[in-house]
This record gives structure tokens, C-alpha cells and sequence, in this order.
């Protein structure tokens, strides 16, 4: 029998009577639990958003880019040929979802009463929608074909307010080359990301307009996107792209095409780290008061422990083991309290936020289990390993002072 585990537990189970343990360790399950669930909501919360503006940043611009090297300084480039041997090597290396190709040209949109500057992204029959089909707020997305070219665009909630815009409305669109050109286009949706830097700026077209101002042939496209199956593989899977595609070709992964916005992002983790440390540090000090009062309170059990002959060791045990089991009532409240508040949250989104300075219109929420396991995990190794130090209290109690001691 595990005797300091078998005392520990009868002490959990006895009354409290008039002393200030009782008290004392439900202020610190309460204190574990809060923090707790501050925890695991800051990590679903941080999290959440983060996963939230990359991936409509990668909607944009896909996880990775094959063009040609001058295409990082200008959203005019240099064309590349359609027909490449690699396409097929790359389309079966390990990871890879989909390859389509993509061309952009910068140009104006002019109504009777305003003017906006736009980057119209030329896309084709082999474009993925998945991104912006549930983010298309009126019309539709464009069908496309290889035989003919579609007069028909997609643009953003912000451009259509800002040029009072709606499906239907027909555009002109001045695109500034040698010699100018004009373009007539039909608004067939209007959609929203809520990432404002970018829905200011792109619109969708047919890429055979794009072939045709730029007086390129039909195999000549701007470059190709590559969507991966896991975004924590990009960096891997850019380099296995870069290495095998040809030397006058260039691989970029989203991150490098946007390193202010992902730079951001990164930034968040120190506010994460910063709740973690505070919160856990808190629990553990509340721990460590409990565990001291405790001792207090049961000075005379330690004399009579060790005048039958406890050690020390044992005595710590029975002190810990019943911290232990405070800690876990603690955890299973804040487990009860976090995941219940996030997935009220997930659910009904009753948390709003203003989309045009967070970017996203709710309080956005990534439950991993993963993390809170490892948040569970870590509360109860932290708070255990600072009752390590006040438990040695018990060693310089002296039995015979412990048992008359009132």
C-alpha cells in the first residue's frame, strides 16, 4: 500500500472544522481554474486569429509561388510558358494539393465620380474557389473556360462601396502600358475577406485579358500557385519546389511574399507566453500558500507521523499528494470553463469584434486538444515542482515540539 497516497486522501476526505485549510484550497482550485481557462481561452483566441488572417492572406496568394525572379518587385512580370516539364513531378511530390495558374496587371478602375487602383489577378478554368465561394457576399463566382474569354470580374466589398459598385454594374478598367488600354467588365459578386490591405486591392478576372494587353501568347502565363495540404510543411515543401524547378525560375512561399504580415502574427506568441507565465505563476503561488497553512494546521499529525517512525520524505509525500489532488480539482474546473466558453464561442460567435480594425468580424476560435492537454500538463508540472522547495518545511519540525503543539 502507498502509504503517503492513503493518509493524503483521508485528509482530502476529512472535515475541515473550524480551520482555514478548507478555505484556503478553494481559493486555490478556484485560483488553478481561472487561470486555467484564461489559458486555454488565450491560446484558442491567439491562435484563432492567427490561422484566421493567414489563411486569407494564402487565399489571395496561395502557399507558394513559382515565377520568374523579377516577380517579387513588380505586379507586372516577366511571363514564363505554361508547358513546363515539372508540373507533373511537382503535382505528385508528397503534401502538395493543387497547382494553378495565375497572371496580374496593375490598373484603374474609373467611374463618373471616383477612381481606384487595382491589381487584377488573372485566373483560369483551373483555379481553386474554396476560398472565396463561401466569402462571395452577392452573384457568383466566374465559370471559366479555355475556349473563350469571360468579360466578367470579381470584386471586394470595399471596392464596390467605395465605387458604388453591385453584380451587374459594368466597369471600365485603364490599364497603364504603352499605349494605354481600356477594358470594359461586368461585376459578376462582390465578396469579402476582411482583410482590408488586400480587398482594397485585388480583383478577379479571366487571365486571357491579361495575355492580351500584354501581347503574350496563349502559352505565356505570369507563374503558378501551389496550395499545400499542411501549412506547417511550407517551408519544406518550398524548397523541394525550388529544387525542381529550373534555374531561371523562382519558388516564394507565402511567408516570404509577405513577411510584414506574417512578422505580425509572430509577434502575437509573446502576449500567449506572457498569460502563460503570469497565470501559472499565480496558481503555483497560491499552491504554495495552501501547502505551507497546511502544515500549519497539521503540525501535530507530522509529530505523530514521525514519532512512529516517518521519515521526512514520507511526510512531504503526504503533503504533496494532497496538493496534488487540489491541483487536479483546479484543472478539471478550468477544463470545464475554457473549453465550454470556446465552444459557446465557436458555435454562436457571441463575441463580435470591428472587422475593419481586427480584420475579422468575431472573436475567432482554434480548440486544439492537443494544446490543451499540454496546458494541463504543464500547470500541474509547474505548480508541483514550486511545492518542491515549501515542503522541506516539514523536515525542520521536531516531534516531540509537533505533538504539544496547540
Amino acid at each position: 500500500m502507498n502509504t503517503p497516497l492513503f493518509i493524503a486522501r483521508k485528509i482530502g476526505q476529512g472535515k475541515q472544522g473550524k480551520s482555514y485549510t478548507g478555505l484556503i484550497r478553494k481559493i486555490s482550485v478556484l485560483s488553478i481554474a481561472l487561470g486555467l481557462a484564461v489559458m486555454i481561452i488565450a491560446m484558442a483566441v491567439v491562435t484563432g486569429f492567427q490561422n484566421e488572417i493567414r489563411d486569407k492572406v494564402i487565399g489571395f496568394g496561395a502557399h507558394i509561388q513559382v515565377t520568374n525572379f523579377d516577380y517579387n518587385v513588380s505586379y507586372e512580370p516577366t511571363p514564363i510558358s505554361r508547358h513546363q516539364d515539372f508540373l507533373e513531378p511537382l503535382k505528385e511530390l508528397p503534401g502538395i494539393r493543387h497547382v494553378q495558374e495565375f497572371a496580374t496587371k496593375t490598373g484603374i478602375i474609373k467611374t463618373d465620380e471616383d477612381i481606384h487602383g487595382i491589381v487584377m489577378k488573372g485566373i483560369g478554368p483551373d483555379f481553386d474557389w474554396s476560398f472565396f465561394a463561401p466569402r462571395m457576399l452577392e452573384g457568383k463566382t466566374m465559370v471559366l473556360s479555355d475556349t473563350a474569354r469571360s468579360d466578367e470580374v470579381i470584386v471586394s466589398k470595399f471596392i464596390a462601396n467605395r465605387l458604388q459598385l453591385e453584380t451587374g454594374s459594368t466597369i471600365f478598367v485603364y490599364f497603364i502600358q504603352e499605349p494605354p488600354a481600356i477594358r470594359r467588365f461586368t461585376v459578376a459578386g462582390v465578396y469579402e475577406t476582411g482583410l482590408e490591405e488586400l480587398d482594397k486591392m485585388f480583383i478577379l478576372g479571366d487571365i486571357r485579358h491579361i495575355q492580351r494587353l500584354n501581347r503574350w501568347t496563349e502559352d505565356q502565363i505570369g507563374g503558378f500557385e501551389v496550395l499545400v495540404s499542411n501549412f506547417s510543411d511550407i517551408e519544406k515543401i518550398n524548397q523541394a519546389v525550388y529544387d525542381l524547378i529550373p534555374y531561371d525560375l523562382n519558388a516564394r512561399s507565402i511567408r516570404n511574399i509577405y513577411p510584414q504580415i506574417f512578422d505580425w502574427l509572430a509577434l502575437l506568441d509573446m502576449n500567449v507566453y506572457v498569460i502563460l507565465f503570469l497565470m501559472a505563476l499565480v496558481a503555483g503561488i497560491n499552491m504554495i500558500t495552501t501547502l505551507l497553512i497546511a502544515v500549519l494546521e497539521r503540525t501535530n499529525m507530522i509529530g505523530i507521523l514521525k514519532a512512529v517512525g516517518g521519515s521526512n520524505g514520507l511526510v512531504r509525500k503526504v503533503f504533496l499528494y494532497n496538493a496534488g489532488f487540489t491541483i487536479l480539482r483546479g484543472l478539471f474546473w478550468g477544463n470545464v470553463a475554457g473549453i465550454l466558453v470556446c465552444l459557446v464561442q465557436q458555435r454562436f460567435g457571441l463575441i463580435t469584434l470591428p472587422q475593419d480594425s481586427y480584420y475579422v468580424s468575431q472573436v475567432p476560435i482554434n480548440l486544439e486538444w492537443i494544446h490543451v492537454l499540454l496546458l494541463n500538463a504543464g500547470t500541474f508540472a509547474v505548480c508541483m515542482l514550486m511545492l518542491i522547495l515549501p515542503s522541506m518545511i516539514v523536515s525542520r519540525i521536531s516531534p516531540v515540539k509537533a505533538i504539544i503543539f496547540r
